[in-house]
C-alpha cells in the first residue's frame, strides 16, 4: 500500500458547525465497527471493485489509484474505503473527534497505510489544497446549516474529471421522522441514555399504521440508542424531494450524472411500470420522470446519487440505447445481484433480485431465451457478441430492449470504454 500523503492533523471546525459537532462527539453515529473482516472479503472480488468504478465512469477504465475523499467519514467509512481501494490514496475528514478516534483505530489494526484522518468542516476542505477523482459524501450534507455551502465546497475539490457519491434525506418518505421530531420537541426530550430507552418504547407503542412504522421497521438499527438520537433528535436535519435536489445540484455547479440504485426512480420498472399512468410518465423529460415516480412510490427515505462537475467533459448520461454504441458496450453483473430459481412465477425461467432495492416489486422475471442472454454475460464480451452466443444471431430489437432491462433494472452496468 502506499504511504499516506500527510499526517494526521487537526483543524478547529467553523463555528456553524460546533452543535452538530458535540452531538456527534455524544452519539457516535453509525455504531463503531471494530472488525472490517467482511468488508475485507467482499473486496477481495474484484468484480465488485469493477462495478462500482463503472457506476462513477461507466465511459472511462477504472482508476485504481484515484485520490478519494470521504467527507464527514463517521465512525469507519473512510477504514472501509481504503481497504476496499488498497491502491487509493483516501482522505477522511469530519467535525467529531469521537468520531474519527474510531476510525484511527481501524487504521491502526488493519495497518491502512493509505488512509490519512482529518478533523476538518467540511465547508473548510479546501485548507486540504487538494483536488480528488472521487467524494464520497453519504449522510452527512442534509446535516449542515447551509447545505449550499457544503456542496459548493466539495464541488471546488472535485477533479474535473471527477465524480461525487452523495446521499441526503428524501422529504416524503421521512414524513414519520419529521412528526416525531416534533413531538420530541414538544415534551422536551433530551439525547440520553434514559431518555432514548423511553423514546423507543414509545415508538415500538405506535399503531403500525403510524407514519413512523415503516421507518422503523426499514432501519434494522433504527431503535438503538444513537441511531435513534441520529434520527429524531439531530440539531440540524432536512430532506429534498427530487426537484430540490435537482435545482440544488445546478445551484452548485454540479450535474446529475444517475442514481446509485435507479430502478426504484424509473416509470419502466416494477409496478410502477403497470401503473395506467407509466407511459404518460415515461414521456416526461428525465428529471420530471424521477420527481413523478417518487410521489408515486411515497416512500422512499432517502436519495443516493451520483454527480459531476457542470464543467466535466462528457455526456450527461453516456449510456444509451439509440445508434450502434451499445453494441460494443460490456455489461457487467455485479455480484450483489441474484438469480432465483425457486417458485418462479408461471412462464419464467429466472427472477433477478437486486439485493440493495428496497422495493419488493423491483424482482425481474425472465424466460428460457433471456436466461441464455444471462448467462453469456461474463464482464468480457460485449452485447453484440453475446447475442451471438446465446441466439446464434444479433437480433436487435428483442436484443436491445432486454438488456436495457437489465440495466434500467440495476442487473447490470456497463463497461462503455470500447465504444468512446
Amino acid at each position: 500500500m502506499p504511504a499516506a500523503s500527510a499526517e494526521e492533523t487537526t483543524s478547529r471546525p467553523s463555528e456553524s458547525s460546533d452543535e452538530v459537532r458535540a452531538f456527534y462527539e455524544s452519539h457516535p453515529y453509525p455504531a463503531p465497527l471494530k472488525n472490517l473482516d467482511r468488508h475485507r472479503e467482499l473486496y477481495r472480488n474484484p468484480d465488485r471493485r469493477r462495478a462500482t468504478s463503472l457506476l462513477l465512469w461507466p465511459t472511462a477504465r477504472p482508476r485504481p489509484d484515484r485520490k478519494i475523499l470521504v467527507a464527514g467519514c463517521g465512525t469507519s467509512q473512510a477504514a472501509i474505503h481504503a481497504m476496499r481501494e488498497p491502491d487509493a490514496q483516501v482522505t477522511g475528514i469530519d467535525i467529531s473527534e469521537a468520531s474519527l478516534s474510531h476510525t484511527r483505530e481501524l487504521k491502526r489494526k488493519y495497518g491502512l497505510r493509505n488512509l490519512a484522518l482529518r478533523r476538518l468542516a467540511i465547508e473548510e476542505v479546501g485548507g486540504l489544497q487538494e483536488t480528488f477523482d472521487e467524494i464520497v459524501c453519504t449522510g452527512v450534507l442534509h446535516h449542515l446549516a447551509d447545505p449550499d455551502l457544503g456542496l459548493r465546497s466539495l464541488r471546488a475539490v472535485l477533479a474535473r474529471d471527477g465524480a461525487m457519491r452523495v446521499m441526503v434525506y428524501a422529504a416524503y418518505g421521512r414524513a414519520g421522522v419529521y412528526m416525531m421530531q416534533d413531538y420530541c420537541r414538544l415534551l422536551g426530550v433530551r439525547a440520553n441514555e434514559a431518555e432514548l430507552r423511553v423514546l423507543g418504547a414509545t415508538i415500538g407503542a405506535l399503531p403500525a399504521d403510524h407514519p413512523i412504522g415503516a421507518v422503523a421497521n426499514g432501519a434494522k438499527d433504527f431503535r438503538e440508542p444513537h441511531a435513534l438520537a441520529d434520527a429524531l433528535l439531530h440539531p440540524v436535519d432536512r430532506a429534498f424531494t427530487v426537484p430540490e435536489l435537482y435545482a440544488w445540484l445546478e445551484r452548485c455547479g454540479l450535474r446529475f450524472a444517475r442514481w446509485h440504485d435507479q430502478a426504484p426512480y424509473l416509470p419502466q420498472c416494477g409496478a410502477i411500470a403497470a401503473m395506467p399512468h407509466a407511459t404518460r410518465v415515461a414521456a416526461l423529460p428525465l428529471p420530471a420522470q424521477h420527481a413523478a415516480v417518487e410521489l408515486l412510490r411515497g416512500t422512499m427515505t432517502r436519495h443516493d446519487f451520483i454527480a459531476w462537475r457542470d464543467d466535466s467533459p462528457g455526456e450527461s448520461q453516456p449510456i444509451a440505447f439509440n445508434g450502434e454504441d451499445w453494441l460494443s458496450y460490456v455489461p457487467v453483473r455485479p455480484p450483489w445481484t441474484l438469480v432465483v430459481r425457486e417458485r418462479l412465477p408461471e412462464g419464467a425461467a429466472a427472477v433477478l433480485i437486486n439485493r440493495a432495492h428496497a422495493y419488493s416489486d423491483l424482482a425481474l422475471s425472465i424466460n428460457a431465451a433471456q436466461e441464455r442472454v444471462l448467462a453469456a454475460i461474463d464482464g468480457k464480451r460485449t452485447v453484440e457478441e453475446i447475442f451471438r452466443r446465446a441466439a446464434g444471431t444479433a437480433d436487435r430489437d428483442h436484443g436491445r430492449e432486454f438488456v436495457e432491462r437489465l440495466w434500467r433494472y440495476d442487473q447490470i452496468v456497463f463497461d462503455a470504454t470500447g465504444s468512446h
